[in-house]
């Protein structure tokens, strides 16, 4: 079988690194996700995962922040059995088939069109009422396509420290105020995570650039009526770090005490 050649570099390559770490999680004994979808794509992709830098504790990181906001998108759901879910930047991420969510959910997958082409040749595509839309999450026409008559949830995972600052408020403002009720549910990078991006394997060897670093999580109360933070987890207090390998846990440890490493990373869900 021919493998699927890659010519995404810059951002869009970094989504590789992601699905290599998800399906590195699947083949533990100790599973987070038990992604097998991941790890089938990984095998049939043309790639060099070398780059990536991934390691044991990296990988269980990557699953731990997918587990947790497919927790939430679960949570929601459960509560709103009819409901849209735009699923930003979703790049090779199989969480529509993780969450398996009845034909009364709206399911969008959305990133560019090179992505979504590359995805439709890895990855099954579900049953219901699912779409897949090629565009950038930040242009403003795919939006007002989306029927406004349901709860949204919205989950971005990967996304924001691409984005810079006033493109991702825009794109938080645009969703709040287009649709009547829902939840936010995105990771972010702190200001110290940006800085230190050249760390990171896969950023630096894709040639990937992040630039938004958010501080302070209550800041993006104020960008609209009624927007509330119910949740911001940090990286080094996720639930299950203690699956990580011994020198992951210690290094968690470490950065829970050190200002500025203890908000490296933040999980953070929003009500609108």
């Amino acid at each position: 079988m021919d493998r699927e050649k890659i010519t995404l570099s810059g951002a869009q390559e970094t989504l590789l690194a992601t699905l290599y770490g998800r399906a590195v999680d699947s083949r533990s004994p100790d599973s987070i996700l038990h992604d097998h979808a991941a790890r089938e794509a990984v095998e049939r992709v043309a790639y060099d995962f070398g780059k990536t830098g991934m390691t044991d504790t990296t990988a269980v990181g990557i699953a731990l922040r997918a587990k947790q906001l497919d927790d939430w998108a679960m949570e929601f759901l459960a509560e709103h059995q009819k409901a849209t879910v735009l699923h930003l930047a979703c790049g090779l991420d199989t969480r529509v088939q993780r969450l398996d969510p009845p034909s009364s959910v709206r399911w969008l997958d959305i990133d560019y069109p090179e992505v979504i082409d590359l995805r439709r040749r890895l990855l099954p595509e579900p049953s219901g009422n699912y779409e897949m839309v090629g565009t950038s999450v930040t242009d403003e026409a795919w939006l007002r396509e989306v029927p406004d008559d349901r709860p949204t949830v919205v989950v971005a995972e990967g996304l924001t420290m691409y984005l810079r600052k006033e493109d991702g408020k825009r794109l938080i403002q645009r969703i709040t105020e287009r649709f009547p009720s829902g939840q936010l549910l995105f990771d972010v990078y702190g200001p110290l995570g940006i800085r230190l991006q050249k760390m990171v394997p896969a950023v630096r060897n894709a040639g990937a650039t992040l630039h938004w670093g958010l501080d302070d999580p209550h800041e993006v109360e104020a960008w609209h009526p009624g927007l509330t933070c119910l949740d911001a987890v940090r990286s080094v207090d996720m639930p299950g770090v203690e699956k990580m390998p011994t020198s992951g846990r210690m290094s968690m440890r470490v950065m829970a005490h050190l200002p500025g490493f203890r908000d490296v990373g933040r999980i953070l869900r929003y009500r609108f």
